[in-house]
């Protein structure tokens, strides 16, 4: 795939290419055929003018048993300047109320995520389960939040590579 550069846009969100979707309706035909269509999927938005974080909308059902993790992509991909990160957090309903957390407790978005050639920046959130119960979390409910914020560089940085190549834990190879 083709580096995207972002051209008279800051920040925001955007559906994956339909090849890398992962939600999708299954609906069945008069004569018994099945035909798989995609979710609508709802774009991460902020709840008021105050609110720093955009919430992210499951793209289908759930379930995350006890001790388990889940990953479940957005299909969202989001794009920013090249100074600025997008951090994934979980809602804070979600972690007090249910025991939810991300596995990785913090999901890192760096702006080369952005339509990388694996899965077209698709957002994964990989979700665990603390709790002694199963959690049952439906479409369109909203689960994460993402904060977009601007990052520096030290002093004679030295990247390890020039371009991302890959999809979740490619950067630096």
């Amino acid at each position: 795939m083709e580096k995207q550069i972002i051209i008279n846009k800051q920040r925001g969100f955007e559906v994956v290419d339909t090849k890398f979707r992962t939600a999708f309706h299954t609906l069945t035909d008069e004569k018994g055929k099945k035909y798989e269509i995609p979710v609508d999927i709802k774009l991460p938005v902020r709840s008021d003018v105050r609110s720093a974080g955009y919430d992210f909308f499951l793209p289908k059902d759930i379930i995350v048993l006890p001790g388990h993790k889940t990953l479940i992509f957005s299909d969202v991909k989001a794009y920013m300047q090249p100074d600025e990160v997008l951090q994934i957090h979980i809602r804070s309903s979600l972690g007090i109320k249910q025991g939810l957390i991300l596995s990785n407790i913090t999901g890192i978005i760096d702006s080369s995520y952005y339509s990388n050639p694996d899965n077209d920046g698709n957002i994964g959130l990989a979700l665990l389960n603390t709790s002694g119960t199963a959690i049952k979390l439906r479409e369109g409910e909203r689960v994460a939040q993402g904060i977009f914020i601007k990052y520096l560089t030290a002093d004679n940085d030295q990247p390890t590579s020039e371009e991302r190549k890959g999809g979740i834990g490619s950067s630096g190879k």
